[in-house]
């Protein structure tokens, strides 16, 4: 191991788009739709297109930066250049908040879905089997994490795609079990109590559960240092989302609420589950299954990479313990991927100390970071434009959509996702460890780090060079 070793550019454009689908399609899609459907009835669809929109508008603000500036830790140094220190130092390490909290959750998850074949089994050997191997594969290069999270993701794909057609079957040839006492069809989304049955405040209060499922995404951002060509890859892997969007949510949605009544959706079961079992398929439940642990491995998968390259980039700004700065022959910030492997083996201790329905306000703290994190990039891209010239801004390789009623629709959305979830009950909490969480990172800040942020200077790299060398 070595300190002087520089990240490498091994992921290429299919590696960095299915690294994206790996980080936001896990259990906020697979279960978390349920609760979200609850929540606001056939007009979540609406949910998922307006947050939708506003992702795309802060990936957008996030390829302007990264195309220009392709760098570790991403966000994080842009919030730390364009606005200031703090702002980086509060991005950086909520982004990594984020990213193990959902981690967390993740490994109780696959412990839980393990059980369904090996109920005998302690669900703690499961947990830690996986950690080890994951940990494994993010030391070796990030040419095989690249590829790992690639598979991983197609199964997840390809699953999606075979209920969207199946549930289409279904709608279109009637196919339905004995049991069933509804009609599948594009009638149930007004028929059962109207579009909203919920009314408004059901939409709205649905809209946290839709932006936790959609959180992760911005990963794309941190693959910057690694990307074999950051000009390229990034504007692709990025352009894609609103398909992924269309395709694996709204679509999603809209299949599994004509086939069955909102309100009957997670009563039975998983609804995909049931889908299976409606096309005549027996081992519906083991086929769900292989799928949800696959999605929970490829999520804790890209969680350990987010964080310990924003981690290795906060290191290089003097705004992160310089351990994490330690990279290994292969050009893997091997401390940063053994530290939060030794983190998520909290998730062993958590399965015996706390019980499931714990996890339900672990969700709603992951999505105060989420979208704290998409703030803060989407100033961080204000901030950058204000401070370039009109020449400059024409020479921009990827500039965002719509400037600059685009970015202020979304930094809209998201102040107002906050101050919602404040004012329902059940989030409310969140947003109290939320604020204390920014609390905790101020002082850190202000007795650890900025004394010694002037011995730090901004570190840069250039498109289809080397990635940054240590200082």
């Amino acid at each position: 191991m070595t300190q002087n070793s520089t990240l490498q550019r091994g992921l290429n454009t299919r590696h960095i788009r299915f690294l994206a689908l790996g980080s936001a399609i896990g259990t906020g899609l697979f279960y978390g739709s349920a609760t979200a459907i609850k929540m606001a009835g056939p007009s979540v669809i609406l949910a998922y297109i307006f947050a939708g929109i506003a992702i795309y508008i802060v990936m957008r603000a996030l390829g302007e930066m990264a195309v220009k500036n392709p760098i570790s830790g991403s966000f994080s140094h842009y919030a730390s250049q364009y606005i200031g220190p703090l702002a980086g130092f509060t991005t950086g390490w909520t982004y990594v908040f984020e990213m193990i909290i959902v981690a967390l959750a993740d490994v109780t998850a696959f412990g839980i879905y393990m059980g369904f074949w090996f109920p005998d089994v302690p669900r703690w050997i499961w947990i830690m089997s996986l950690i080890l191997f994951l940990g494994a594969i993010n030391l070796i290069h990030v040419k095989v994490f690249g590829e790992l999270e690639f598979w991983l993701s197609i199964i997840k794909v390809g699953a999606i795609i075979a209920m969207i057609l199946g549930g289409f079957g279904i709608m279109y040839y009637g196919f339905q079990s004995g049991q069933t006492a509804y009609t599948p069809g594009i009638e149930n989304l007004w028929i059962h109590d109207g579009f909203f049955p919920n009314g408004i405040a059901g939409l709205i209060a649905s809209l946290s559960v839709v932006v936790f499922a959609f959180g992760g995404i911005e990963i794309i951002g941190i693959t910057a240092g690694e990307s074999q060509d950051p000009k390229k890859t990034l504007p692709k892997a990025i352009n894609a989302v609103p398909v992924r969007i269309l395709l694996f949510y709204v679509l999603t949605i809209f299949v599994l609420m004509s086939i069955f009544p909102w309100n009957q959706i997670g009563s039975q079961g998983s609804p995909f589950v049931q889908i299976f079992e409606n096309l005549g398929i027996s081992s519906a439940a083991t086929i769900l299954n292989i799928v949800v642990i696959t999605a929970a491995v490829s999520a804790i998968n890209s969680d350990v990479f987010g964080a310990g390259r924003m981690l290795y980039g906060m290191a290089n700004r003097g705004q992160a313990p310089q351990v994490f700065k330690k990279i290994s022959r292969n050009g893997v910030p091997w401390m940063t991927v053994v530290v939060m492997a030794g983190v998520l083996f909290i998730g062993v201790i958590l399965n015996y100390l706390i019980p499931e329905n714990i996890f339900l306000i672990i969700a709603a703290i992951a999505t105060f970071a989420t979208v704290w994190v998409w703030l803060m990039i989407l100033l961080s891209q204000v901030a950058m434009r204000r401070k370039m010239s009109k020449e400059e801004i024409k020479s921009l390789d990827f500039p965002v959509i719509g400037w600059p009623y685009a970015p202020a629709f979304a930094i809209v959305f998201m102040v107002f996702i906050l101050i919602m979830m404040g004012y329902f009950p059940e989030s409310r909490p969140a947003i109290f460890v939320g604020i204390g969480w920014l609390l905790l990172l101020w002082l850190s800040y202000m007795i650890w780090v900025k004394p010694k942020q002037t011995e730090y200077e901004d570190v840069r790299i250039l498109p289809n060079t080397n990635p940054e060398q240590e200082n």
